[in-house]
């Protein structure tokens, strides 16, 4: 019957769920616990290396709070 297809199918799902949840967990943990940003525009470009000036470390992720900035 059709159900029977159910379990195959089911499996494929999750296994193609997998790397996208994967990925997703290994950004956090490499950027200390933000999501990775991406630039598509030159306006997000600026965006990021102002975050990385501002920052003080030399890497956007690192923000600081607006009391921290000079």
């Amino acid at each position: 019957m059709w159900y029977e297809i159910l379990p195959g199918l089911s499996l494929m799902a999750v296994c193609l769920m997998i790397p996208g949840f994967a990925t997703n967990y290994i950004h956090k943990f490499t950027h200390g616990g933000k999501e990775k940003r991406v630039a598509r525009v030159p306006w997000q470009w600026y965006l990021m290396e102002r975050d990385k000036r501002v920052s003080g470390t030399g890497r956007y992720f690192d923000s600081k709070g607006l009391e921290n900035i000079k």
